[in-house]
């Protein structure tokens, strides 16, 4: 695919094999404003893709480098989440300035890129996630309004849950928390609201904030396996 070429200073070398995609929304007002925050050398954040409204997608660091973008975070208890993936911003102005759904265009580059980057790197579909994902008590990135299934029917992804809230699965709190955290999210009994709600998102917007609901238990259980088979 065709990339805009704008380096970013912001980056090092990696100490680690790429295994994960984060995907990220902008959350500023414009896709220039972050752009130029990006490649600003004192904002000390960057990422390796920037994907604008109408498809144009720019190259600000090389997959081989390790870029800024996910701060502080941890996947399955491992915290080096910028030293082993590849971080994708996808302009939007999130919860802060206006979030709306992402367009057509711009969701049809972020599939080629994935697809792309997926034939680069070993990157489990367990491992392309959100930045809410791995840093549940900071983030609300790209949230509910993300298209994660239209990512799994591509390939690129454990599928979001796609059932209704019929309780089929009579699990209790205890049992939940242990399905939250298999499946990768840092969530430790007593503190575990950040990552439920990362998880509901991702896997379950239509039960978001809705705490352990029946749908919520149901697609804990579901995507708990799909994560297991995924490869």
């Amino acid at each position: 695919m065709k990339f805009i070429e704008l380096p970013s200073p912001n980056f090092d070398a990696r100490n680690r094999d790429v295994d994960m995609i984060i995907l990220h929304y902008t959350g500023m007002k414009t896709g220039e404003e972050a752009r130029q925050r990006l490649c600003d050398k004192a904002s000390k954040v960057s990422a390796h893709y920037v994907i604008e409204e109408n498809g144009d997608c720019y190259r600000l660091v090389d997959e081989q480098n390790r870029a800024w973008h996910a701060g502080v975070s941890s996947w399955r208890g491992d915290a080096e989440t910028n030293a082993r993936s590849i971080g994708v911003e996808i302009v939007n102005p999130g919860h802060e300035f206006g979030y709306r759904a992402f367009p057509d265009a711009q969701i049809d580059v972020v599939i080629a890129l994935l697809k792309g980057i997926r034939t680069r790197f070993e990157i489990p579909l367990r491992h392309i996630l959100g930045h809410s994902d791995v840093a549940p008590r900071r983030k609300e990135d790209p949230g509910e309004k993300f298209p994660w299934d239209r990512l799994a029917a591509e390939g690129l992804g454990v599928p979001p849950f796609d059932g209704d809230a019929s309780a089929q699965t009579d699990i209790t709190y205890e049992e939940a928390l242990r399905a939250l955290s298999a499946i990768g999210y840092d969530a430790p009994q007593g503190d575990h609201a950040a990552a439920l709600i990362a998880f509901q998102r991702h896997y379950c917007p239509a039960s978001l904030g809705q705490g352990f609901d029946p749908r919520t238990k149901d697609a804990l259980i579901s995507v708990e396996r799909a994560v297991n088979r995924a490869v």
